[in-house]
């Protein structure tokens, strides 16, 4: 067993002053303050000092880091955007694809299934990376008009038989799916996908507040990216915008880097949207944690500069961490780090289906990560395992 001190802990949804955590395996065995908990005869005490544990972060829209990216041909560049995500406080993603030949989206479905699958096996060994914990489908039922990078000669019309195949090759591991709702077809598909639990974000997405409310009451319960790749708000016709910002029902996510939002609509979102529902993603590419240069998003090539990702004069992507959009959400918005650290671990676990992560109570995983008191990552702890740099004392 071991035991964990710092000088505070976030549930996140509680505040523990001087706390005690203890983990066994892979799991949080106890979670209390110093004062009402004891260290057990024979655990690992590891003092952290007055930094702060939190539950590792969670993204569930990545498309590549470290200079690899999802779809590659093979799955051997995981392990090296699995640590880059550890070394910014991830323990926890999804793997998204985008839009890419039936054939090649299908064979990348099947790849990272294997990944996850692998993954679930492996645990304690893995060390310090992020873990798999499905896919998120970004692609290829989405708009024309909203489809940014994504190759238009490889969009589809959302049928079932398509999404079938797509839910064969991933063997049920789907657990997000972006879809405009106004496209023909959708409905049926948003209600197939939520039957199966998948959870249907609308998104790349030129629908009005009619089509947008109809993909909502056939199941959809998400919003990809606000603000991007969608029909813009307008006083009279507030569209997939509108929808999202006052629809209960929808939790969204937002790129909070400050480029593909400016920091006032970020501050907007996260007023409309409330900590129970706002949700940050990174949509970082292959370019992650590299310098500027040319990178791979999946057939397709990206240029990053001063720390914009582009393709043919677009945002594809983005290189930003999740330890620096919560950081954002504190700065934009004057929210204090408890209440930032709940749009990056509870709410997104809770979208990808997996309640047991995002929250540091017996029982559920044993994934955190140290930050200082202004939201520096100084370690994390990926299933229980503490890296040896750690920096207990």
């Amino acid at each position: 067993m071991i035991a964990l001190t710092a000088g505070r802990l976030y549930t996140p949804l509680e505040r523990i002053e001087q706390p005690l955590l203890l983990i066994d395996g892979r799991h949080v065995a106890e979670v209390g303050s110093q004062a009402a908990l004891s260290v057990p005869h024979g655990a690992q005490l590891i003092d952290f000092g007055d930094a702060v544990l939190a539950p590792g972060f969670v993204d569930i829209h990545i498309h590549g880091g470290a200079g690899h990216d999802v779809m590659e041909a093979d799955a051997a560049g995981l392990p090296a955007l699995e640590q880059l995500l550890a070394k910014h406080g991830v323990t926890s993603y999804l793997p998204t694809t985008v839009t890419a030949p039936l054939d090649q989206t299908l064979a990348a479905l099947q790849r990272l299934a294997n990944a996850i699958e692998e993954a679930e096996h492996e645990g304690a060994s893995r060390g310090a990376r992020a873990e798999p914990l499905g896919i998120h489908l970004e692609g290829p039922f989405i708009s024309h008009a909203r489809r940014g990078v994504h190759p238009a000669e490889n969009l589809l019309p959302p049928t079932l038989s398509t999404f079938e195949r797509f839910w064969q090759a991933s063997r049920g591991h789907i657990r997000v799916m972006t879809i405009a709702p106004e496209l023909e077809g959708a409905r049926e598909v948003i209600a197939e996908a939520a039957r199966r639990g998948v959870c249907v974000s609308l998104g790349h997405s030129d629908a009005d507040l009619g089509a947008t409310r109809a993909g909502v009451e056939a199941g959809a319960r998400h919003a990809t990216h606000a603000f991007n790749a969608m029909r813009p708000l307008d006083h009279r016709d507030p569209g997939i915008v509108g929808e999202m910002l006052t629809d209960s029902r929808l939790s969204a996510d937002i790129i909070a880097d400050g480029i593909h939002v400016d920091p006032a609509v970020v501050d907007l979102f996260l007023k409309a949207k409330g900590p129970d529902a706002a949700v940050l993603i990174t949509d970082a590419t292959a370019a992650t944690g590299m310098p500027d240069g040319r990178y791979r998003l999946g057939l397709f090539e990206v240029e990053v500069k001063d720390g914009r990702c582009t393709a043919g004069g677009k945002l594809a992507g983005s290189v930003l961490t999740m330890d620096r959009a919560v950081r954002n959400v504190m700065r934009f918005s004057g929210w204090d780090l408890q209440q930032a650290l709940r749009l990056a671990s509870l709410n997104p676990a809770k979208v990808a289906g997996h309640p047991q992560r995002g929250k540091l109570e017996s029982g559920c995983a044993a994934d955190i990560v140290v930050l200082s008191p202004g939201g520096d990552v100084r370690a994390t702890i990926a299933g229980g395992e503490v890296p040896d740099a750690a920096g207990g004392r």
